[in-house]
């Protein structure tokens, strides 16, 4: 009988022992999609971004301006700085548009598509083989029934955030 307690003592003392291993080990990680060498890349430029499209809609470049801001700051350790950054942004917003996407049987469109175009010229002064220039676009559709200012701020705010994640991955996240 007392064979049996010890070995219960025992049991209990080796669970005790790996619920505290266990609880002392942590692991922490971030998948922010970034594959920079910090010990090669330390700094970023972001130009600013001109709308240089036919069709303007004010606040749009300033949006694209700061939401790619937001996303290097969030998602990397780089530092900004003005001028001559190991990696360097460049571009401008070169088309917003919008098409009659399909007609309804009155004639009528009833679908309408909006369209954003943004130019990038990317240098890594690191690996210049990691250079490109490249436009990025992303798509948008709404209902011709409703005028584009009811939901223009919120389908650019989604393309926008579209086009940054691509231009983010295409630049620094090489896995």
């Amino acid at each position: 009988m007392d064979s049996i307690k010890i070995r219960k003592a025992g049991i209990i003392a080796t669970l005790i022992m790996t619920m505290a291993i266990i609880a002392g080990c942590t692991v922490n990680y971030k998948l922010t999609g970034a594959s920079i060498d910090y010990t090669k890349v330390k700094t970023i430029t972001l130009e600013t971004f001109q709308n240089r499209a036919a069709y303007q809609w004010g606040p749009m470049a300033q949006m694209f301006n700061q939401t790619l801001n937001d996303v290097f700051v969030q998602q990397t350790k780089l530092v900004q700085v003005k001028n001559g950054g190991d990696l360097q942004f460049a571009g401008e917003i070169t088309s917003y548009d919008q098409f009659n996407k399909s007609i309804s049987s009155d004639g009528y469109s009833s679908m309408v598509q909006l369209k954003l175009t943004v130019n990038v010229r990317f240098t890594n002064n690191t690996n210049h083989d990691e250079d490109f220039e490249r436009s990025f676009s992303a798509v948008r559709d709404f209902e011709a029934s409703q005028p584009l200012e009811s939901v223009q701020e919120e389908l650019v705010t989604q393309m926008i955030k579209e086009i940054v994640e691509s231009i983010f991955n295409a630049a620094v996240a090489n896995w």
